[in-house]
């Protein structure tokens, strides 16, 4: 079941990353801030748990959650505001809530796997 979080987690990150990259770089750049510094504000946290999450590290897990918590409510603040493509938010916010379940579950069944201390 672990493995199903793991993959769960991967997509749902690698999907939030794309969505990202793709919205504020190529469908909805922003016109009086850099493109540059709008990636490196939004999508640049998003590659800091990179590693640790491609070697299923349960600490780098958890802490991801808490960065998903973070897109989920710059999805509903952009939700909120006019957008030329509302879809995106949405978007953001399903993979933000995906990511955040998938982390936590991840954690939790590696937890319950490891023998107790």
């Amino acid at each position: 079941m672990s493995r199903l979080w793991y993959t769960l987690t991967l997509g749902a990150y690698f999907g939030l990353l794309g969505v990202l990259t793709l919205w504020f770089a190529w469908l909805e750049p922003a016109a009086r801030i850099p493109v540059a510094l709008v990636l490196l504000v939004l999508v640049a946290p998003l590659l800091a748990p990179l590693r640790g999450l491609l070697h299923g590290r349960p600490y780098t897990f958890a802490w991801t959650s808490f960065l998903a918590l973070f897109y989920f409510t710059v999805g509903v603040f952009n939700a909120a505001g006019p957008m030329a493509y509302p879809w995106l938010a949405w978007l953001e916010m399903a993979c933000s809530v995906l990511l955040f379940l998938g982390a936590i579950l991840f954690v939790r069944e590696r937890r319950l796997a490891s023998p107790p201390a």
